[in-house]
């Protein structure tokens, strides 16, 4: 009886770690010109676990309209996994249909998430930017267009998430010639309970049947039993 005792002690103080534990999310993204680089990797227990995903190339084809994204993910002991994916119009409007599917299927869904949210601290955020258009006086106009976007998209980051450091930001001219480059670094982290509760919560608040997704993933998911709660 008392090993029996023990060892739900134990699973009990491992829940509670695993509750109290941080997962740290990591995301850069690069864009020069044609060129976009994006790299989200997640990390807990002081780096111990580790997943990536890489999208080294995300570029529009010259043969159809369509957009190539070439994906990489995959764990430190887990071989990198590689996959090259085309998603064209149709696409995009499937996913746009399958998030006004999981917002009329989730009742109080807006409450969820920004509860979720303010449990969301940001510990660091970058983002420097290098624009022009070849002209130097549209170039300056542009330029205080996008300090005006950076500030409205900062304050609304911060009205909804934690703010551990002021963001850096910055944005340079470029008068002489034409140029488009951004370069975005954040490390965001909360709780795993936080994240499970959310979870929990939206499984609550599901109302209906199975969701209708149209998106092939999803579809997926939306085969298996979903029980209206």
């Amino acid at each position: 009886m008392k090993w029996i005792l023990f060892a739900l002690a134990i699973l009990v103080i491992i829940f509670i770690i695993i509750l109290i534990s941080k997962l740290k999310v990591y995301f850069h993204y690069d864009h020069h010109n044609d060129d976009d680089h994006l790299k989200i990797e997640i990390r807990a227990w002081f780096g111990l676990i580790k997943y990536k995903i890489e999208l080294p190339l995300i570029k529009i084809d010259d043969n159809s309209p369509t957009i190539v994204v070439k994906q990489k993910k995959g764990t430190k002991d887990q071989s990198i996994k590689k996959d090259t994916k085309q998603f064209d119009a149709n696409d995009l409007l499937n996913s746009f249909y399958d998030m006004k599917e999981v917002l009329r299927k989730v009742v109080s869904l807006n409450k969820i998430i920004k509860k979720f949210l303010r449990k969301v601290t940001i510990q660091k955020m970058e983002w420097h930017t290098v624009i022009g258009i070849g002209d130097a006086a549209y170039t300056g106009m542009l330029t205080g267009a996008f300090w005006g976007i950076k500030g409205g998209i900062i304050g609304i980051i911060s009205h909804f998430m934690k703010l551990k450091a002021m963001p850096n930001l910055s944005i340079t001219p470029q008068f002489q010639f034409a140029l488009s480059k951004t370069s975005i670094s954040c490390i965001i982290y909360f709780r795993i309970g936080h994240a499970m509760l959310a979870g929990i919560k939206l499984l609550k608040y599901w109302k209906g049947g199975r969701p209708n997704f149209r998106s092939k993933p999803l579809s997926a998911l939306s085969n298996n039993k979903i029980k209206s709660i």
